[in-house]
């Protein structure tokens, strides 16, 4: 039997689209939409290049793809059938072949679409040629577009040149049939819903909800990003959520990740590893975890998938056996009878994709490709929160030019009292340029190694404690009663999710690391600055107010409270500096601040 070999997208490797950007091009959305259409609606569930097959390959419905059952016959009976690598450091490399594959199906539509075309043609051919997925940018942009997730018809260009309005594709997909494995609530919806109104049958979207749901978590989300690409220098710590990892005070790439999939979710399938790649934004928001892979990697020349152990295991690997960058990545054929692995996912290029951050870079000079994305993640993300002293001495510059630098860089009597200003106008007004002020008194060294600190707050719990995925809420004052109100109140600062398999009963692997403990952190900066009035972050002021000002909850993905047994919230202060020449805030050794949260449930355990 032949197998569907994972090659990626022909026609070179032109550049993945952000989405805003990606909707602008008239013959990528319009192919785009059509394509996708083709492969949700005329392709047989059945089929393993339809849109049901390539998603049911992440979880439900438990069937072995394209004949990839590994070393060992499939019994649905006890295997579990995702083939997803959650809690390992195989998790940012095998959703890479995941998404090539998704990609080259949608190019072949696309190109069959193509030279359908009466008027153009040649330029709509070339289109499909270059077509590619877009990634959403969650980091920059947390909240879509309306063409993924408000609008239920969108607008193109049909093949006869004029302009149509068509069922969109991105909005959900409709299930044909609703297969028989899902459960509950799913099972008795015919499309996927985005943080739905409720779990009943007559469920539905709640577009107003998501939308403030995700921009009220677009500082965390930013923060999160920027310190991840900035400060994890390990593979076992930038790879997964797995606590005990040994790196910063800054979340892993799927920590990150996870947020996004319960944000979107809510009650609907976004939420469940189960059912979440039926949702078409999957593959937008892991096309981006794909382009973070990218740019991590190029700040961390020579660093890749290191030795660990599977975790929650896969359809083809039981858990807690060694993996490393030559495990085989199932079900994903790179021939007819072998699998992609790791060794061969570092060049996207080889891929048949690059990213636009990488344009015009000699992808062979790896020092300059470090400083040259180095920069580009600054001006992307690094314009809050602590980071923002990322302005105050550029790549390269000398130890005359960063004092002049910082000099200029506020007129306050601390510089840690601008720096909170600032963080408080980015956070408002991201758009809006940044003032010079001017310090006359303290020394740059002095200044930057006492004054600045990164505050964050690191979440601990036991994944499978509560059966479903769940979220750990931070607020800097008055919790609202309402937890419907919890995710979008003002005080709210930051959350930490856990993106769990709801049917965990039927998953022999997920019953068995019951115990897995995921970590994840939230950077409480500006929060802080927002809400406290303090003008410094100099532990002696910030402690206090933690200590009387933060609160958590824990709440369901069903909009539900919780209480969580295994829950640890711990406070951490680090310093920074910012050294002459230094590309990044540098940390220094974090400090654990007990008393904030100890003596309270869910609090430190250490006093």
């Amino acid at each position: 039997m032949s197998r569907v070999v994972i090659t990626g997208a022909g026609g070179g490797s032109p550049n993945r689209l952000e989405i805003n950007e990606f909707i602008k091009n008239e013959k990528y959305f319009s192919l785009y939409v059509q394509a996708l259409q083709a492969m949700q609606t005329k392709t047989p569930q059945s089929d393993f290049q339809s849109f049901f097959q390539v998603s049911g390959i992440h979880g439900l419905p438990y069937i072995a793809w394209d004949g990839a059952t590994g070393g060992r016959a499939f019994d649905p009976s006890t295997t579990w059938g995702g083939y997803c690598t959650h809690g390992s450091v195989l998790f940012p490399t095998w959703h890479r072949p995941y998404v090539m594959l998704y990609e080259q199906i949608l190019q072949k539509h696309a190109e069959e679409i193509a030279v359908t075309y009466t008027v153009d043609k040649e330029a709509w051919k070339q289109a499909a040629l270059e077509l590619r997925q877009p990634y959403w940018d969650w980091a920059s942009n947390s909240v879509p577009p309306d063409q993924v997730i408000a609008l239920k018809r969108v607008e193109i260009t049909g093949p006869n040149g004029t302009k149509v309005t068509v069922d969109n594709p991105l909005y959900h997909y409709r299930f044909h049939p609703i297969d028989a494995s899902f459960p509950r609530p799913y099972r008795d919806w015919p499309t996927t819903l985005r943080q739905p109104t409720t779990i009943n049958v007559d469920a539905i979207d709640n577009v107003s909800r998501l939308k403030s749901v995700l921009r009220a978590a677009q500082p965390d989300i930013r923060d999160s990003t920027y310190s991840m690409l900035t400060r994890v220098r390990t593979w076992t710590a930038f790879s997964n959520h797995t606590a005990g990892d040994g790196g910063s005070t800054s979340n892993s790439l799927e920590a990150i990740h996870d947020g996004i999939h319960v944000s979107v979710g809510g009650r609907g399938q976004m939420s469940d590893p189960a059912v979440a790649a039926f949702d078409p934004i999957f593959f937008l928001h892991h096309c981006n975890v794909d382009r973070l892979l990218s740019l991590w990697a190029a700040l961390n020349p020579g660093t890749w998938v290191s030795r660990g152990d599977s975790e929650d295991g896969s359809f083809t690997m039981p858990p807690e056996i060694p993996v490393d960058q030559t495990t085989p990545l199932t079900p994903f054929w790179n021939a007819q009878t072998t699998f992609w692995a790791s060794t061969g996912t570092g060049d996207t290029s080889k891929l048949g994709y690059t990213y636009p951050e990488f344009k015009g870079l000699d992808m062979g000079n790896s020092a300059a490709v470090k400083t040259a994305i180095g920069k580009i993640v600054n001006q992307l993300y690094g314009s809050s929160a602590a980071f923002s002293a990322a302005s105050v001495a550029p790549t390269g510059v000398t130890e005359g030019e960063a004092k002049q630098k910082i000099t200029s860089f506020a007129s306050t009597a601390s510089h840690q009292q601008v720096l909170l200003a600032d963080i408080s106008r980015s956070v408002q007004s991201p758009a809006e340029p940044q003032h010079d002020h001017h310090i006359p008194e303290k020394q740059p060294t002095e200044l930057l190694s006492q004054d600045l600190w990164d505050w964050t707050a690191r979440i601990e719990f036991q994944k499978y404690e509560l059966g479903c995925s769940f979220s750990v809420l931070l607020f800097l004052g008055q919790v609202p009663e309402d937890p419907e109100d919890w995710l979008v109140s003002p005080n709210f600062i930051g959350a930490h999710h856990a993106f769990v398999n709801s049917t965990a009963g039927q998953c022999a692997n997920c019953r068995n690391q019951g115990n897995l403990v995921g970590e994840g952190f939230v950077h409480l900066d500006n929060g802080i600055s927002l809400h406290s009035g303090l003008t410094s972050l100099d532990p002696s002021v910030v402690e206090p107010y933690l200590t009387e000002a933060l609160h958590w909850r824990v709440q369901k993905a069903d909009g539900s409270p919780a209480e969580l047994e295994s829950l640890e919230v711990a406070v951490f202060a680090t310093p920074l500096s910012y050294p002459p020449g230094s590309m990044f805030p540098v940390p220094g050794q974090a400090r654990r601040h007990n008393r904030i949260t100890h003596g309270r449930s869910g609090g430190s355990r250490h006093a």
